[in-house]
C-alpha cells in the first residue's frame, strides 16, 4: 500500500466501497430469490447451487448467470491476491525462499486444500460433517466464518494493543504514516478492552 496515505482513510474508503457493492449485490440476489421462491439463507449452497436454478428459469439468465460468475470470480481473485501476498511475504521473511518458489508451493498448497470443497458436491456427497444435508462447503464456511476469523481477528487486536506484543504506540504511530485521517490515541481504552469483548462474545455465538 502506499504510504504516502494513512491507514485510517484507506480504511475508511475500503469499508464504504465494499457496503456499496454488497447492497447492490443484495439488491440484486434478494429480489431474484423470492421471485424463485428460493430461500435466501441457503448459506454458501445459495451461489454454487441454487443462483444456478434462479439463473436458468430467467430471461436472459445464461447471459446474467455468465456475468454473475464472471464477475464473482474476479472478485474472487482479489481477495485470495490480498490473502496470499501476507501468506507469500510470511513465508519469503521466514524461509528466505524466493517469490516463485513461495507461490508455486502456494498454488500447490491451495489447489489441495480445494479439492475435498470441490469434491464434496460429487465423489464426496457422502461427507455430511455438520449433520444430514451439509457438505464439506459449509464445513469449511463454518471454520473460517465462525472461528478463524474471529480467532484471527483477536490474536491480531491483543498483539497491536498489547505491551507483550506490538504495542499500542508503535501501532498508532504505523498506523497514522501518511496523509489523511489519522487514528485517535483516546481509542486505546476501547481497542484494549471493549473491542475484544465483542469479537469474543462474536466467536461464542458463532460456535453456539
Amino acid at each position: 500500500m502506499d504510504r504516502r496515505f494513512a491507514l485510517p482513510g484507506e480504511a475508511a474508503r475500503i469499508c464504504v466501497l465494499d457496503t456499496f457493492v454488497a447492497i447492490c449485490a443484495g439488491l440484486i440476489i434478494f429480489p431474484a430469490c423470492f421471485t424463485f421462491g428460493v430461500s435466501p439463507d441457503s448459506g454458501p449452497q445459495l451461489i454454487f447451487v441454487t443462483l444456478p436454478h434462479v439463473f436458468q428459469n430467467m430471461a436472459g439468465g445464461r447471459l446474467w448467470g455468465a456475468l454473475f460468475f464472471l464477475f464473482m470470480t474476479f472478485a474472487s481473485f482479489t481477495t485470495v491476491i490480498a490473502v496470499f501476498e501476507n501468506l507469500i511475504a510470511t513465508v519469503m521473511d521466514q524461509f528466505g525462499w524466493t517469490r516463485r518458489k513461495t507461490c508455486l508451493a502456494g498454488a500447490a498448497a491451495l489447489i489441495v486444500l480445494g479439492l475435498p470443497c470441490a469434491l464434496g458436491f460429487n465423489l464426496l456427497g457422502g461427507v455430511q460433517p455438520l449433520g444430514p444435508g451439509s457438505t464439506i462447503l459449509d464445513f469449511e464456511d463454518f471454520l473460517v466464518s465462525n472461528l478463524l476469523l474471529p480467532v484471527g481477528s483477536l490474536i491480531y487486536l491483543l498483539f497491536c494493543v498489547s505491551r507483550w506484543g506490538w504495542g499500542f504506540g508503535n501501532y498508532l504511530q504505523e498506523c497514522n504514516t501518511g496523509d489523511g485521517p489519522k487514528m485517535p490515541r483516546a481509542l486505546k481504552i476501547y481497542f484494549q478492552f471493549i473491542l475484544p469483548l465483542l469479537i469474543a462474545a462474536i466467536l461464542i455465538q458463532g460456535l453456539l
